[in-house]
C-alpha cells in the first residue's frame, strides 16, 4: 500500500510518498505558487531531483502533476497513479469530529465549523479537499486530525471554567494541536528507550509551539487549548492573552473584532514583541547585536516553555524523558539551554557540550540528570501514512 501524505497551504502543495509495506519515503515533492501564471514544482525521488517551473491553477491540477512526477517513465516510483492507495491530510481542527476520518461532506462542514478558531489552516485545507473530492473521486482522501491524539486527556484538564454548555454546545474546550508530532514523539522515545511505560514531555519548538506530557504513550495534557493561537507564544501567533483586554484594544485604537483578532493571530508572538522577527535565529542575531526587545521575546518564550513545562512534569509526577522536537527544539542550542537552566533540582541536567555539537537524533542529558534529554527529529507525515493505513484497512 502506498500513501501520499499532502501538506497544504492557500497557494502550495506538499508532499510525500510512503511505501507503507516497510514505511520507507518514496518521494518528497512540493509545488509553490499555485494558481499564479508559473508555479514552482520540485520532486526527489532517490538521488534524483528535479525543478521545473509550470501553471497550475488549482490544488487538483497540482496533484494530477505530482502523480506525472511520481510516475516519470525515467525516474518515477510509481508505474501508475492508481497505485495510491489514498490521500492523507494533516488536518487541524475538526472540533465535535476528531480522530481519524475518510473526507466525506459531513467532516468538511464539521471543519468550516471551525473556521473561526483555526483561520490560518481549516479553510485552504477544506477548498482543496473539496476540490480534490470532485476532481479525483478515484483516490479516498484521509483526514488525521491533530486534535485526535489529545482525546485521552482528562476532562478535569479539558474544559474552561465557563459556563459547562458552551463546552457541550459549541466544543469550547482544550482540544490541544499537533498530534501527529505528539504521537511520532510518543511512539519513537519508546523505542529509543525500549520501554512503553515511560513519562514524557514532549517540546514541539517551530512556527508554532506546544508542549505534551505522555503517560504510557498517551496524551495526558498539553499546553495548546481551544485553538492553535494559544498555549505557548508562536512565531507570529499571540499564545495565552486574557480576552478582557480584546475591548479596552478595540476602543483604544478604534479597530473592529475581527481587527484585533487579526493582529493576534497573525502580527502578534514573537514577532508582535520584538518588533524585529518571529524566526528565532532573526532574534538570536538582533539581541547579540544590542536589540532589546528580541532580548525581550526569547527571554518571555523560555519562559512560557519552562512555566508549562513545570505545570506538565507536577501532572505526570516525574519524568523520564524530556524530548526537543520541531525546527526550534531540534537546532535551537541556545534556546534548549535556557529551557533547562538551573533544573537538577528537578532531575533534569543538560550536558553542555553534547547539546553544542547535537545534530539530529540522539540524547543531550549529562550523565547524572535523573531523567533524560534527546533531540529527536518528529515525522508527521509518517504518522498520518500510518493513520491512513489504519483506516482504510478498517483496524
Amino acid at each position: 500500500m502506498k500513501v501520499l501524505v499532502a501538506n497544504l497551504g492557500s497557494t502550495s502543495f506538499k508532499y510525500r510518498l510512503f511505501d507503507m509495506r516497510d514505511e520507507q519515503q518514496l518521494a518528497r515533492g512540493g509545488i509553490e505558487r499555485i494558481g499564479s501564471p508559473e508555479s514552482r514544482c520540485s520532486v526527489q525521488i532517490g538521488s534524483w531531483r528535479s525543478e521545473q517551473t509550470a501553471k497550475v491553477p488549482d490544488h487538483a491540477v497540482a496533484v494530477r502533476q505530482c502523480l506525472a512526477q511520481l510516475t516519470d517513465p525515467e525516474h518515477g516510483c510509481l508505474k501508475d497513479g492508481s497505485e495510491v492507495a489514498a490521500i492523507g491530510f494533516k488536518a487541524v481542527h475538526g472540533g465535535r469530529l476528531s480522530g481519524v476520518q475518510r473526507v466525506t461532506p459531513e467532516v468538511l462542514a464539521a471543519m468550516e465549523d471551525m473556521n473561526q478558531v483555526a483561520p490560518a489552516h481549516n479553510p485552504p485545507y477544506i477548498a482543496a479537499m473539496r476540490q480534490l473530492a470532485e476532481k479525483l473521486p478515484e483516490i479516498p482522501l484521509v483526514a488525521a486530525f491533530e486534535t485526535g491524539f489529545h482525546a485521552t486527556v482528562p476532562d478535569r484538564l479539558r474544559y474552561y471554567a465557563a459556563p459547562y454548555e458552551w463546552g457541550e454546545k459549541l466544543q469550547i474546550r482544550r482540544w490541544g494541536f499537533h498530534g501527529a508530532s505528539h504521537r511520532y514523539i510518543a511512539t519513537r522515545t519508546a523505542e529509543l528507550l525500549g520501554r512503553k511505560d515511560l513519562r514524557v514531555i514532549s517540546c514541539h519548538l517551530g512556527g508554532s509551539n506546544s508542549l505534551c506530557a505522555i503517560r504510557n504513550g498517551q496524551s495526558v495534557a498539553t499546553s495548546m487549548g481551544m485553538s492553535p493561537q494559544t498555549g505557548l507564544p508562536h512565531n507570529n501567533r499571540v499564545g495565552d492573552f486574557d480576552p478582557f483586554a480584546i475591548p479596552l484594544i478595540m476602543k483604544a485604537e478604534g479597530k473592529s473584532l475581527d481587527e484585533v483578532l487579526d493582529l493576534l493571530a497573525e502580527h502578534s508572538g514573537l514577532l508582535g514583541l520584538s518588533g524585529v522577527s518571529g524566526d528565532v535565529r532573526d532574534l538570536e542575531e538582533a539581541a547579540a547585536a544590542g536589540n532589546a526587545r528580541a532580548r525581550l521575546a526569547l527571554d518571555m518564550f523560555t519562559s512560557e516553555i519552562r512555566r508549562f513545562l513545570g505545570g506538565l512534569l507536577v501532572e505526570l509526577g516525574g519524568l523520564d524523558a524530556l524530548v526537543f522536537t520541531g525546527g526550534i527544539g531540534e537546532n535551537g542550542v541556545s534556546i534548549r539551554s535556557a529551557v533547562c537552566n538551573n533544573l537538577e533540582e528537578l532531575g533534569l541536567a543538560l550536558d553542555p557540550a553534547a547539546n553544542q555539537s547535537a545534530r539530529g537524533e540522539g540524547p543531550i542529558h549529562a550523565a547524572d540528570s535523573r531523567s533524560q534529554i534527546w533531540i529527536v527529529p518528529t515525522n508527521e507525515e509518517l504518522i498520518v501514512a500510518r493513520q491512513a493505513k489504519e483506516l482504510l484497512q478498517g483496524s
